[in-house]
């Protein structure tokens, strides 16, 4: 798993990948801010014009809220955002990125099968909703236990995002009850390679990166893993 995750990072110094990497940040950023927009709309209808936020103080939504004031706030809500985000990524990304990884290490595997958009949309629009719906009810863990509530986070987050980005990885080459075997099979390291992408998710602007990371790690895992 850490060695997937290295070889993923070692990959940045590559010309092509690097456009990738660039256009997949920009993505992160505009579901982050789409995310966050959501978030601060539903806030506002619940509190009203004004609302205390952590590290950031009594925030007035018409007037304070300037671009300079957006940004801090989005900073703080990254922390827990970037995870829908991540997940959100997945169906529009992860080709993009999984095809980038192929190209220099992995040569001579087999192309992908062909996927259509919809097919990879409604996956991808399947998991955000488990990953919003198990969060939700993760709340209440985090209260109850507030002193291991990072860990739970943590915890809970890997299996989903691990879940989803291994099952769609693995689905690009194989038919998706074939995808779903495989995950069955390595239940255990996809986990613990979810874990490895949610840390950092949890630490803001070094969190961009991690959808794109992930994406090639859970393909380096992938071929590391599969034996036709």
């Amino acid at each position: 798993m850490i060695r997937d995750a290295l070889r993923a990072i070692g990959q940045l110094g590559d010309p092509q990948f690097r456009s990738v990497v660039l256009l997949g940040i920009g993505l992160s950023v505009g579901l982050l801010v789409g995310f966050s927009a959501l978030v601060l709309f539903g806030l506002q209808l619940l509190v009203g014009p004004e609302a205390t936020l952590p590290w950031i103080g009594t925030v007035t939504w018409l007037d304070d809220l300037s671009f300079w004031a957006a940004i801090p706030v989005l900073v703080v809500l990254s922390v827990v955002l970037m995870v829908p985000v991540a997940s959100a990524f997945t169906g529009l990304f992860l080709d993009r990125i999984a095809g980038a990884v192929e190209t220099r290490h992995y040569p001579n595997a087999p192309p992908p099968r062909k996927q259509g958009m919809a097919e990879m949309i409604q996956d991808s629009a399947q998991f955000l909703g488990l990953v919003l719906g198990v969060n939700l009810l993760a709340l209440i863990a985090y209260v109850v236990f507030a002193p291991l509530a990072l860990f739970i986070f943590w915890g809970v987050n890997g299996f989903l995002l691990g879940r989803e980005y291994a099952q769609m990885s693995a689905a690009r080459h194989l038919p998706p009850e074939e995808a779903l075997k495989f995950r069955k099979r390595h239940k255990g390291q996809i986990f613990g390679a979810g874990v490895l992408m949610v840390i950092p998710l949890t630490i803001p602007i070094v969190n961009l990166l991690v959808p794109v990371l992930g994406a090639a790690t859970f393909t380096h895992l992938f071929h590391r893993l599969h034996r036709p």
